[in-house]
């Protein structure tokens, strides 16, 4: 297998220069090589995975007795899902040290945004996956510097934030990837490097309190303005978050640079030490902040503050693709660059044409970071769900399993995962659609996540999630004597934070109105109904909106159905979509709103509280 690039730069010890060149070079000869032999590597992969893994409980139940070849693994493997496997990672969890999935110790659960039950998922990890980690994150910026020269010569203003861990009966941490990699020492004693050189200390992304790491975080980013030569968060919706944050707060921030000080909300003392190692009263500066922010329009304020910007680095494809608006808006159409493909499971990819139009977007799967397998999968055409676009998805059951090297061009597939870490042959629940190649190594856009229909930020509410959840909510209504008909939802982000919209048809027999407590006692059952990501995010990281309940008139749905039959859908297969995105279907629904409620506070979640399923 091609060796991987050391993650560690150069340096001149005269002067301090970055040798960054050779750098550079060996991370784009070994993306040539792995993509050149990729067939070769995965079989190298898969070989190693299942040598090591010999003595693994999970394999022995299927008879696999040591042998590492691609033949036996797929006749012999069944292929999962995180139900099938989620016995034994109870156990793991509660305490059992055996080599159940994995021969090396499970050293740390990865707490999924996708849910099961309602919760969390719990996905096992080793330590040497952080190595793996890290090698991708190497490989972003020389592929980046291609197509942006000199980015070592500035900083990167970043939005990164930690969330809230929690500890398994048997006392392994569980805790969000990125969470889990910024508290590692492969990110908080990184050599220094011009391309990981950020605005903001360490010490205020890993403060776990939102407003003091938020606020901080901006603070040092305004005061280092015109060394800021591209900004970005994790996903679109932390970035406008972030500028949201700005809009509200800026006298402040402006009084601090003026100042030289930290607003006291910003109690953290580490906080406090790492930002006021540069802080100095700069009153230019904040007459400078203060005179765009004042400004009646802040369309462009991206650039109007941080002049030097090159691009915003987000995740702006599947449902992150509803804030591209927004984004163009304050940055008067920068360049979104989405750079890296990466789950829970594991991380698997980069974009190697990064200053490609959003909707272009499409990763290229490293071929050493894990066994692929590829799921074939139908979208049927009709009104079955978004009204955007076919979202019906059927498994080709009757085709095998497909090598990374043997995808067809055009043609959509489940990705399907064999990691280092005790996954065999695991669905991840992304459907991808190949785009290209590099080199035999298949390029793939990301259509969506399986069965999810509603997300704001990290959340993922499904159809059967949400069907529960309307159902709990609309037993409010049984003493007004009154049903709810037919309902459907959409996700706004109209506003920042974005928010869930549940468009309801109700009848009323009785002659009693329904006072408006109702309807808000109605949105907040919806909420305390909902899985724990979603309420985190309402209630700690802020990321997500009061939801609204909109009524509306009666025949709405008759209405919907016209409209989808106008278009070409069958009466016979016609249901009411459970989410909608077009356009027109929601300028429909809108138009026929009598009343709208909302939540009137967060639904319940305890930091710390077990949040993952076991």
């Amino acid at each position: 297998m091609p060796e991987a690039p050391k993650n560690i730069p150069e340096y001149d010890c005269c002067g301090g220069s970055v040798k960054i060149y050779d750098k550079n070079r060996k991370a784009l000869q070994f993306i040539e090589e792995v993509t050149s032999n990729a067939d070769e590597v995965q079989k190298q992969v898969l070989s190693e995975i299942l040598s090591r893994s010999a003595n693994v409980e999970y394999l022995q139940r299927y008879g696999l007795d040591g042998r590492t070849d691609r033949e036996t693994f797929k006749k012999v493997v069944p292929v999962v899902t995180y139900e099938d496997l989620k016995p034994d990672i109870d156990r793991i969890a509660n305490g059992d040290t055996s080599p159940i999935l994995c021969s090396k110790p499970i050293s740390e659960f990865l707490t999924s945004s996708g849910t099961s039950g309602g919760e969390r998922k719990l996905m096992p990890t080793i330590e040497e996956e952080l190595q793996r980690r890290s090698l991708l994150y190497s490989l972003l910026m020389p592929v980046m510097n291609q197509f942006v020269p000199g980015l070592d010569k500035g900083k990167g203003m970043y939005f990164l934030f930690i969330k809230s861990e929690a500890k398994t009966p048997g006392g392994l941490v569980a805790r969000p990837v990125l969470t889990s990699y910024y508290k590692s020492s492969h990110f908080k004693d990184r050599p220094h490097d011009p391309y990981t050189n950020y605005t903001s200390p360490n010490e205020t992304i890993l403060c776990p309190e939102p407003y003091q790491s938020m606020y901080s975080q901006l603070l040092c980013g305004l005061y280092q303005n015109t060394e800021v030569i591209r900004v970005g968060a994790v996903f679109a919706s932390g970035f406008i978050r972030a500028i949201k944050f700005l809009e509200k707060h800026w006298h402040l921030l402006c009084n601090d640079i003026r100042t030289g000080t930290i607003d006291p909300k910003v109690t953290d003392p580490t906080v406090r030490e790492a930002v006021m190692k540069f802080l100095e009263p700069n009153p230019k500066l904040a007459d400078f902040v203060e005179a765009e922010c004042r400004k009646d329009s802040w369309r462009g304020i991206i650039i109007r503050l941080w002049p030097n910007t090159k691009y915003i680095d987000v995740i702006v494809t599947g449902t992150m693709s509803q804030y591209i608006p927004t984004l163009d808006y304050y940055s008067n159409g920068l360049p979104l660059v989405c750079t890296m493909y990466a789950s829970s499971e594991c991380y698997f990819g980069l974009n190697l044409n990064p200053l490609s139009e959003p909707s272009d977007v499409s990763y290229t799967l490293i071929p050493t970071m894990c066994y692929y397998e590829f799921l074939p999968v139908n979208r049927k055409n009709g009104f079955t769900g978004s009204f955007s676009k076919p979202v019906s998805i059927e498994e080709k059951a009757d085709q095998d399993l497909l090598d990374l090297v043997d995808v067809k061009l055009g043609q959509e597939y489940e990705l399907v995962v064999t990691t280092y870490a005790g996954f065999y042959r695991y669905r991840v629940g992304d459907i991808l659609r190949v785009a290209g190649f590099k080199n035999k190594s298949p390029q793939f856009n990301f259509v969506c996540r399986k069965n999810v229909v509603l997300s704001i930020d990290s959340d993922k509410t499904d159809e059967v999630e949400l069907q529960n959840a309307v159902k709990n909510a609309a037993n409010h209504l049984i003493s007004f004597d009154a049903t709810l008909n037919e309902y459907t939802s959409s996700a706004d982000t109209s506003t920042i934070p974005g928010h869930y919209v549940l468009y309801w048809e109700i009848s009323l027999r009785g002659e009693t109105s329904i006072p408006p407590s109702v309807f808000e006692d109605c949105c907040l059952t919806v909420e305390e109904s909902l899985n724990s990501v979603y309420r985190q995010g309402r209630v700690q990281d802020k990321s997500i909106g009061p939801l609204e309940i909109k009524i509306v008139e009666s025949g709405t749905f008759d209405k919907l159905m016209d409209y989808a039959l106008s278009q070409g859908a069958s009466i016979n297969q016609y249901k009411a979509p459970r989410c909608v995105k077009y356009a027109p279907i929601i300028e429909l629904l809108n138009s026929r709103v009598v009343a709208n409620y909302f939540s009137p506070k967060g639904p319940k979640w305890v930091p710390g509280q077990k949040q993952w399923c076991t």
